[in-house]
């Protein structure tokens, strides 16, 4: 894993690069954003690439992501997740993308570039 710190006047966002996942369960999400917090100042905006979560958590049956997301905003960490996001045929997941999209805390996204103006603006 490598993380890479990308600036825009105050704005810090932790760009987290991974060749494997990285988010399996809870703990691991936890983890990931005190290993940020921790070793690069209080950073407290995330952006990740679907390819670095487990599947599971794309399947909302598995409630992986409503406790990670959770955590997340109990934290009040920002995240964008980069992806492919129109491969995924569940409504209810397209809906939970849609809902977290109007929101100011999780961004499911297209691109890279999309994502650090999502998390840069808040």
């Amino acid at each position: 894993m490598k993380i890479i710190i990308d600036e825009q006047g105050h704005s810090r966002v932790a760009i987290i690069e991974s060749d494997g996942i990285i988010l399996r369960d809870v703990q691991d999400a936890l983890d990931l954003m005190a290993t940020v917090q921790y070793n690069h100042d209080g950073v407290s905006k995330l952006l990740l690439h679907e390819s670095a979560i487990a599947g599971e958590f794309f399947d909302l049956k598995t409630k992986l992501a409503g406790e990670i997301l959770q955590k997340y905003v109990n934290y009040r960490v920002k995240l964008a997740i980069v992806g492919d996001f129109e491969k995924y045929t569940s409504k209810s997941l397209k809906d939970f993308i849609y809902e977290c999209n109007h929101g100011k805390q999780v961004w499911f996204l297209s691109s890279r570039e999309d994502a650090l103006n999502a998390l840069h603006a808040c």
